[in-house]
């Protein structure tokens, strides 16, 4: 800390938000803190930002080839995070 290593950390000077931490279950706090600590997130929300992207680019497409190319690509992912969410739901 003398050395000022600390002093470019994220939220330096704000408190810490431990309420999500706390309403984990006992057993997978440490499990859930470091697939966060490592940027991990679950696949549904890869592809919902592989979705919202490809709406991006969408809406800014003036090729017709091209907006035929991210038309399909869009309904694929979407068809994908359907599948997933109806699979993770029957669980």
């Amino acid at each position: 800390m003398a050395r000022g290593e600390f002093d470019n950390l994220a939220g330096k000077g704000k408190p810490l938000d431990l309420e999500a931490y706390f309403n984990t279950p006992d057993d997978l706090r440490m499990a859930y803190s470091i697939l966060k600590s490592n940027d991990f997130v679950p696949e549904e929300v890869e592809i919902m930002k592989e979705i919202s992207a490809l709406k991006e680019r969408l809406a800014t497409a003036v090729d017709e080839s091209d907006r035929t190319a991210v038309r399909k690509k869009l309904d694929e992912r979407s068809l994908a995070l359907s599948l997933l969410l109806d699979r993770r739901r029957r669980r």
